[in-house]
C-alpha cells in the first residue's frame, strides 16, 4: 500500500515586512503600456488592449515581415524591387521613390524605418505578395502567430482606414519580436537620417535625440490617432519598451516615453531568483534504486518587480510525496510560484534534477516496508 500527499514549502527568498505602497502615476496618453523585455513584466498600462489606429506605428509590421523573409533567406538585402504608379503616388510621409524605378530592400527599410516612408511600404508590400491587400492579409496572419490578438492590417503604412486597428500590447508585443528575433537587423531603427533621391530626411523618434541608451523603433501620427510612439531603451543591460499613443504634439509623445521609461529604470529591477539547475529540495521517491531526488529548475527564473518589493519576496514549492520510480531526468514533478507586493505570481516547472530507477520484484518488498515504517531516507 502507498501513501502519497503534496508537500508545500514556503522558501523565504527576503526579509518578510510590509512593502510601501507604489507612487500613485499615470500618463495624458490614451493608451500606455511599458513592458519589461526579457521577462515580459508589464510595469505601466493604460487602456492597453483597447483597440485604436496605429497610424505609421504599424509600419512595424510591415518591416517584421521584411525581416522575416531576409532571415529565411528568401530576400536579400541587395534585391530589388519595382516602384509602380500606385507607389508613387500615394500621399503622406515619403521616401520620394521614383516611378519605374528598382529600389534595393536595404534602401527600402531605411525609407520605412527613418523616413516613415508610406510609398517604401507599398513597394515592399507589391514586390513581396504582389500587392498591398494580399500582404496586408499575411501581415494580419502573421502578427497571430507572433501573439498579436487584437491587430488587424489592411494595408502596410498604417493609412487611416476604419478596419485598421492595434493595440499598445500589441505593439510591444512586436517591439520585443523584432528586437529578440531580428537583432542582426535591429541597428537600422538606430539610425539619425538617411539620404534618397537627393532628400534627406531625419528619424521622427525624439527618445533617439535626447533619450540616454534610445535605440528605436517608431512614430506615428494622424488626426484620428493623435501622437504615439512604441520606444525602446537600454541601461545597465535591461531593456524595457514603452508604446505612448493618443497625445497632443510631436513634443508631449517624446515627454511623455521618457518620463514612463525613466520610471521603470528607477523604480524597478529584474532579480534573478534561480538559476538553471540549482537544486530547491531533496524529494522522497517510492521504490525506486535511490531513496531521494533533486528537485531543481531548468532555466534561470528571473523575474522584474519594484524594488521595494523584494523585501516581501516568497516562494512555494508544491510536489507530490514520495514520487514514484521511475524518474526521468528532467521531468517535471511539481511547481514553485514566486509572490510579492506588487507583482503578479510567476509559477515554473520544477523537475527531477537525477535518475531514479524502479527496484525490481525482490528489492520491492524490503523498501515498501523499510519505507512504511521508516520514510523513504532508511530505503
Amino acid at each position: 500500500m502507498r501513501f502519497c500527499f503534496f508537500l508545500v514549502l514556503i522558501l523565504t527568498l527576503g526579509v518578510i515586512t510590509p512593502s510601501r505602497a507604489q507612487t500613485a502615476f499615470d500618463t495624458p496618453a490614451r493608451e500606455a503600456i511599458l513592458v519589461d523585455a526579457e521577462t515580459g513584466t508589464v510595469l505601466f498600462e493604460k487602456n492597453a488592449d483597447a483597440p485604436m489606429p496605429p497610424a505609421s506605428m504599424s509600419k512595424l509590421m510591415t518591416i517584421a515581415m521584411v525581416f522575416d523573409k531576409l532571415a529565411e533567406g528568401s530576400l536579400k538585402m541587395e534585391d530589388t524591387f519595382p516602384v509602380s504608379e500606385s507607389a508613387w503616388r500615394i500621399q503622406g510621409s515619403k521616401m520620394f521613390v521614383e516611378l519605374g524605378a528598382r529600389i534595393a530592400v536595404a534602401d527600402l527599410l531605411r525609407g520605412i524605418i527613418v523616413q516613415s516612408g508610406n510609398d517604401a511600404c507599398v513597394v515592399v508590400a507589391e514586390g513581396i505578395s504582389g500587392d498591398e491587400q494580399n500582404f496586408a492579409r499575411k501581415m494580419t496572419e502573421r502578427a497571430r502567430e507572433i501573439g498579436m490578438t487584437h491587430s488587424v492590417f489592411r494595408n502596410a503604412s498604417g493609412w487611416p482606414d476604419p478596419e485598421h486597428v492595434m493595440t499598445a500590447r500589441d505593439l510591444a508585443t512586436l517591439a520585443a519580436y523584432l528586437v529578440n528575433t531580428h537583432k542582426q537587423y535591429y541597428s537600422i531603427f538606430s539610425e539619425i537620417d538617411f539620404t534618397w533621391h537627393g532628400i534627406k530626411q531625419g528619424n521622427r523618434n525624439p527618445l533617439l535625440y535626447s533619450y540616454p541608451g534610445a535605440d528605436g523603433l517608431k512614430t506615428g501620427h494622424t488626426e484620428e490617432a493623435g501622437y504615439g510612439l512604441t520606444g525602446s531603451a537600454v541601461r545597465n543591460g535591461r531593456r524595457l519598451i514603452v508604446v505612448v499613443t493618443g497625445l497632443a504634439s510631436d513634443k508631449v509623445r517624446g515627454i511623455e516615453a521618457e518620463r514612463l521609461l525613466t520610471r521603470g529604470f528607477n523604480e524597478f529591477e529584474t532579480y534573478t531568483l534561480l538559476s538553471a539547475n540549482q537544486k530547491l529540495e531533496d524529494a522522497d521517491v517510492w521504490l525506486g534504486d535511490s531513496g531521494k531526488i533533486p528537485l531543481v529548475v531548468a532555466n534561470d527564473v528571473r523575474v522584474t518587480l519594484p524594488r521595494d518589493a523584494r523585501k516581501s519576496l516568497q516562494a512555494k514549492l508544491v510536489y507530490q510525496t514520495p514520487l514514484a520510480a521511475p524518474v526521468a531526468p528532467g521531468a517535471q514533478v511539481g511547481t514553485v510560484t514566486f509572490t510579492a507586493t506588487g507583482m503578479q505570481p510567476v509559477t515554473v516547472p520544477v523537475v527531477a534534477g537525477a535518475a531514479v530507477q524502479k527496484l525490481g520484484f525482490f528489492g520491492k518488498i524490503p523498501a515498501a516496508i523499510n519505507y512504511l515504517l521508516w520514510g523513504a531516507s532508511s530505503g
